[in-house]
């Protein structure tokens, strides 16, 4: 029988904010978010504001997330931050795989898994992975073949105790900072997809697995996307940044369910 999955909005600030804007937005949004639904929101500040959000955010329940994770252990990898280090500082969420750092940064499938991994030896860490098509890709009819791949690379290279704990993302490539949106059919057929790949290795893990959609979803498109049956929350961008519109967003999860 599926299970009723509890619904996440995950914001990610990407490379934008300052200490005033950090502290300005988190104490506007506890302002504004339904306090019964603060346990299904996390955060994705930069880096360097991790520590000052954590703080701002006590003992709301809003979970922290960090935006990227390398795929080594502490040492001699100036630069890096490791899975470790996020733990420390009490990230709970840590976001792998964005198409912009696959595009930007040229991360592969064969290093977002190591991300994943690394992610994983965290008990307390759990790994949103991102996955998605490029404009390209979806209209060469390739979108199916693309995704299949990204969450096999995965599927293979982790095991399923760890699969059942990460948090998958569907962000369709064209849809990100360009104003456009998938349809809720066109969401919902992918985010299908991704649960029934999932379920072809463990039915009771495809079942809880929480798939977020991510590709300019904002307070007006929220409630229509969200209310598909395979949708079970959002990756927020834009609309992130401003209290208002992403306390509406996540707040759009009391009307859903």
């Amino acid at each position: 029988m599926t299970l009723k999955r509890r619904k996440k909005i995950v914001g990610n600030w990407k490379m934008n904010g300052s200490t005033v804007f950090a502290r300005t937005l988190v104490s506007d949004l506890l302002e504004q978010l339904s306090p019964a639904l603060t346990e299904q929101v996390c955060l994705c500040p930069p880096m360097p504001y991790l520590p000052m959000v954590a703080e701002a955010l006590g003992q709301s329940g809003v979970s922290l997330g960090a935006q990227n994770v390398s795929s080594y252990n502490d040492g001699a990898y100036t630069g890096e931050v490791s899975a470790t280090m996020l733990a420390d500082i009490g990230c709970d969420h840590v976001i792998v795989g964005h198409s912009e750092r696959r595009t930007l940064f040229a991360e592969t499938d064969a290093i977002v898994v190591s991300k994943v991994a690394k992610a994983l030896e965290q008990p307390g860490l759990t790994p949103i992975l991102c996955v998605g098509e490029t404009r390209e890709e979806r209209e060469a009819g390739q979108w199916q073949a693309v995704i299949s791949r990204q969450m096999q690379a995965v599927l293979e290279g982790i095991d399923r105790a760890g699969v059942a704990r990460i948090i998958v993302a569907y962000e369709p490539v064209w849809a990100i900072g360009t104003g456009l949106t998938a349809t809720a059919e066109q969401a919902q057929e992918v985010h299908a997809l991704i649960r029934q790949q999932v379920a072809a290795l463990d039915s009771a893990i495809a079942d809880s697995l929480l798939i977020l959609y991510g590709g300019s979803l904002n307070d007006q498109n929220a409630k229509e996307l969200l209310s598909q049956p395979d949708i079970d929350g959002g990756l927020v961008g834009g609309a992130a940044l401003v209290a208002e519109k992403f306390a509406r967003v996540c707040n759009t999860l009391a009307e859903v369910g």
